[in-house]
């Protein structure tokens, strides 16, 4: 027998809520819809919703993860300056989110990496400004 997934679209809107602030994701979700209908609230469901909500790790885990990943990607700044930001809220401090780009270097080439500290070094500056 298949388990079936759990899928809570509340339990999506509050974590990106804590994770992003409300009038962040206000402003975003509707931008997003406007281009998109119902597709901002299939990725809340589905991923924050879904995926977030399963155990075996915790959030700062998830958040790293996700830090690691974006990065290795390239090209999804937007996203990535979210999550540093998002890593920020919860806790994860801005040593560690730097610690985490220069980790990744030797795996996913130090270009990628730089560009990664690029992002989270103007995110933190913006915090020592405020």
């Amino acid at each position: 027998m298949v388990k079936q997934a759990n899928i809570d679209r509340e339990a999506g809107y509050r974590l990106l809520g804590e994770l992003a602030g409300p009038e962040t994701i206000e402003a975003t979700l509707s931008r997003l819809d406007a281009i998109a209908p119902g597709f901002p609230d299939w990725i809340v469901t589905a991923l924050f919703g879904g995926t977030y909500q399963r155990e075996g790790l915790a959030l700062r885990d998830r958040q790293i993860a996700n830090l690691a990943a974006l990065t290795a990607l390239g090209g999804v700044e937007p996203q990535l300056d979210d999550h540093v930001r998002n890593s920020l809220r919860i806790g994860i401090e801005p040593r560690e989110i730097i610690e985490v780009m220069v980790h990744l270097a030797p795996y996913i080439g130090v270009p990628k990496a730089l560009a990664g500290l690029r992002v989270a070094s103007a995110v933190l500056e913006e915090g020592d400004r405020a």
